[in-house]
């Protein structure tokens, strides 16, 4: 009751009436124009439209006076060749905005790929650079190798040095030494 009050009072404004247009689908509208932008940038229909452009001018210049639908200014193909070139600007505009849209899209995907790709690596980076670090403190191969080397060195070195003194201490005993390296003669037993 109080809306009905409110529409008949002549101090408040009107509210505007809306107008109930169709609505459509923008995705499928979209779709649509990319299909005929797509099929206008063809040469098959750069063929079709020169062969239907030509057959008009033959038919109408060849055919007989009753038959010709567009005299020789041929003001009926400048029509329809106007209209079809003021949808297919709109069209040819949307599709390049949709797929502008697509681009934009994939664009920013590709930043975010990129930037978590670069973590990544940076990530791996440091990973690397921390087991450098640490394979210094670690012993390696050829390391162990030369180690290994050097202690059998001090070893041979040590087993001399003992044989020395062993022989020294013999000496002192009145005993004569054995030679180390050479084989004992030993009787045969046969």
């Amino acid at each position: 009751m109080a809306e009905q009050r409110r529409a008949e009072r002549l101090d408040q404004p009107a509210e505007p009436r809306k107008i109930k247009l169709p609505r459509f689908d923008p995705e499928a509208f979209g779709r649509w124009s990319e299909g005929i932008a797509r099929g206008m940038g063809t040469a098959n229909f750069i063929v079709y439209m020169t062969v239907v452009i030509a057959a008009w001018f033959g038919w109408n210049t060849l055919a007989p006076a009753h038959l010709r639908f567009d005299p020789y200014t041929f003001t009926f193909l400048t029509l329809v060749l106007s209209l079809q070139a003021s949808y297919a600007a709109p069209l040819i505009l949307l599709a390049q905005n949709r797929q502008a849209d697509r681009d934009r899209v994939s664009l920013e995907e590709d930043r975010r790929r990129a930037t978590a790709q670069k973590a990544d690596t940076e990530y791996l980076a440091r990973e690397i650079a921390a087991l450098r670090i640490a394979m210094g403190e670690v012993a390696t191969r050829d390391f162990l190798r030369s180690e290994l080397a050097r202690l059998a060195e001090e070893l041979d070195e040590a087993q001399q040095r003992r044989h020395r003194l062993e022989r020294r201490q013999q000496e002192k005993s009145g005993h004569r030494p054995e030679p180390l390296d050479e084989p004992r003669d030993e009787p045969d037993a046969d």
